[in-house]
């Protein structure tokens, strides 16, 4: 089942009637059918996220659960967001009250704001529960986004957006305003960004130059590595990043159908991953992580499904399979796990974010 596209609507007989009037009837619930407004179609996606059946776990039962689905957000009703009842007005007037994502990429996730890079849209959304907020940043500045396809964010809450036909990537604040350019020389296709703290540093999967690029926190270009191959430090499209809190950067190597991870200077240290049709195997790698025990997580487009392993290479659990109930995806991409061990992944063609919840224990036990 593809997803829907907006239907158009017709609300001429609507925006005739005086303003006020209308406000009132919609008030008080009187506006006739002709005039109402509806939510734009939907994936079945959509519908699952109040479904009374049990949460999907994974393994099943007599095992240990190791992860649990817990939500899926399609819009900011799902993040906790409430419209004030003057916004629910003018939504019901002019037809613009269908936010949710179109094709969402990249994802992260802070102190209760959720981050989206959605290159359906195209836009960066920003959903902040504490202030009640959403923000759907469709321009930065005077430049209208084109493909925003990754997030990462810095300890203030601002967060780095990766626009790959843009080439550039931009710093926004948590208020969806523009505070500057973080990234661009050399810059030929972003694809996958993560964020150094530590060490102030910007690292850039520039998929198209099969290199990835590290710039300083005055989005000056202070080196690259890496070079087209499949030998070790070489890449084939690299596509998504993940650091740990080492300083540990992990590359998804796609077409090489591996993952390799680096020191934060640049030198190889390992890798794992092969192309198969297996559990362990990878088909189509693309989002990628670390959980707070240190097991790295692999979103696998073609599996529709998210694997995990131990540092060394070895399998220990996957969790997903096709489809649009909780639980399944369809063509998912971005990944982030966040330090209470919840696990955001972007399933792109259903139109959504799905929660997980590692544990209870993954966070300091072994996945064995």
């Amino acid at each position: 089942m593809k997803p829907t596209p907006d239907t158009a609507r017709s609300r001429g007989a609507c925006i005739a009637a005086p303003l006020f009037a209308m406000m009132y009837a919609t008030l008080l619930g009187l506006l006739p059918a002709g005039c109402a407004t509806t939510a734009p179609p939907r994936t079945a996606a959509a519908s699952t996220v109040a479904s009374a059946a049990p949460a999907p776990i994974w393994p099943e039962p007599p095992a240990k659960t190791r992860i649990r689905y817990l939500r899926s957000v399609s819009g900011p009703q799902d993040w906790g967001i409430a419209k004030s009842l003057f916004r629910r007005l003018i939504d019901a007037l002019t037809g613009s009250g269908s936010d949710h994502f179109i094709r969402p990429t990249g994802v992260a996730e802070r102190q209760g704001v959720l981050y989206v890079a959605d290159p359906g849209a195209p836009a960066l959304w920003i959903f902040d529960a504490g202030r009640n907020e959403t923000h759907k940043v469709e321009r930065v500045g005077d430049t209208e986004l084109l493909s925003p396809v990754a997030v990462a964010i810095r300890p203030d809450g601002a967060v780095y957006l990766a626009d790959s036909r843009l080439k550039k990537v931009f710093l926004i604040d948590r208020a969806g305003e523009l505070i500057g350019v973080a990234a661009q020389q050399g810059l030929e296709r972003p694809a996958g960004l993560t964020y150094d703290p530590v060490r102030g540093r910007l690292y850039v999967a520039d998929s198209a130059n099969q290199r990835i690029a590290v710039f300083g926190p005055d989005a000056r270009l202070i080196g690259t590595w890496g070079a087209a191959g499949s030998g070790d430090g070489q890449f084939n499209y690299p596509t998504h990043l993940a650091l740990d809190p080492a300083g540990t950067l992990l590359v998804t190597d796609a077409l090489n159908f591996r993952v390799q991870a680096f020191a934060p200077d640049g030198r190889y240290l390992w890798q794992f991953g092969h192309h198969g049709d297996g559990s362990g195997d990878v088909a189509a790698p693309k989002g990628v992580a670390f959980d707070p025990a240190g097991h790295v997580f692999v979103v696998d487009a073609l599996f529709d499904a998210v694997q995990i392993f131990r540092r060394d290479g070895r399998f220990l659990l996957g969790f997903g399979q096709h489809g649009a109930q909780p639980g399944q995806f369809w063509l998912p991409g971005g990944l982030f796990i966040s330090p209470n061990n919840e696990i955001y992944v972007a399933d792109a063609f259903n139109q959504r974010i799905q929660v997980f919840q590692g544990g209870p224990g993954a966070a300091r036990e072994k996945l064995k």
